[in-house]
């Protein structure tokens, strides 16, 4: 009996995870597919979940009509320079927040907590009018200006639980055999907290390169767009052109896809070694 019901608990449970990884996974391959298809053959009828005939005409009109490659660049240029900065500034940051004791130190961290808690588009306003007296409107410096600020935050407070599951005697001792707080710093806690650093820079880095209404509000010229921008220019008020919005789509999740493949070892083992305080 024991035997059996075990056996039923399996089947449902396979059953369940294999419906979860359909329902999950369809929607990436029939952008895939759709961004196949001549243009002509997106709308037949009945649908076709498997083209009878492959086109590269949707990706050639991305880079050859649309110059998707500089949205690309661009996208990769911001994104990783706030990334690296955002984590670098965080990092210091929250050793602060981590192994000293001052009297704002709560105040900082709700706040911190606090700012995740508010919509971004609330402030475009307010930001927009800033960035113009800085004369930061459509300049990729201003874009990543703002994406290290908006990221600092959540990294900071990501951040201060790896540092905190690093023992205080570990920083002492490098101390007392001469290393000074900052050398300590570089040369015994980073190596340390290298998943933790790798996994905050690759939140940074995917929540940059998905973001859509700063990028909307500061850039103007299309040799500034970012990728983002570009898929929201495919949607007009009277057309949805779906074969380029597709194939646009597959070429924007594939990096973040392949660097969540390439870093998944120190993803898990950055957020399980920060999620409980040792």
């Amino acid at each position: 009996m024991t035997g059996k019901g075990s056996a039923a608990g399996r089947a449902v449970k396979f059953t369940f995870l294999g419906g979860w990884l359909l329902f999950t996974v369809f929607p990436l391959y029939w952008i895939t597919v759709t961004s196949l298809k001549a243009p002509g053959d997106i709308f037949h009828f009945p649908l076709a979940y498997w083209p009878e005939r492959f086109s590269l005409e949707n990706y050639r009109g991305l880079f050859g009509t649309a110059d998707f490659g500089t949205y690309l660049v661009n996208s990769l240029l911001v994104s990783a320079m706030a990334g690296v900065t955002a984590t670098a500034i965080s990092m210091l940051s929250a050793y602060v927040l981590a192994r000293f004791e001052f009297r704002t130190k709560s105040a900082l961290l709700m706040a911190a907590l606090v700012t995740q808690m508010i919509p971004s588009f609330i402030a475009l306003g307010p930001l927009y009018l800033l960035m113009t007296d800085l004369k930061l409107v459509d300049n990729r410096l201003g874009l990543i200006l703002v994406y290290i600020a908006v990221c600092i935050p959540f990294c900071t407070v990501m951040l201060r639980g790896f540092f905190e599951n690093i023992p205080d005697a570990l920083e002492e001792a490098a101390m007392i055999d001469g290393l000074s707080r900052f050398a300590a710093l570089f040369r015994v806690l980073l190596p340390v907290m290298r998943p933790g650093i790798i996994a905050a820079f690759i939140f940074n880095f995917v929540n940059c390169w998905n973001e859509l209404f700063l990028s909307v509000t500061l850039m103007n010229s299309d040799s500034n767009k970012t990728v983002p921008t570009a898929l929201n220019g495919f949607i007009s008020s009277f057309n949805i052109d779906w074969g380029s919005m597709s194939a646009a789509a597959v070429l924007t999740i594939a990096p973040t896809m392949l660097l969540f493949a390439f870093a998944s070892r120190h993803i898990v083992q950055g957020l399980t070694s920060g999620s409980v305080k040792g």
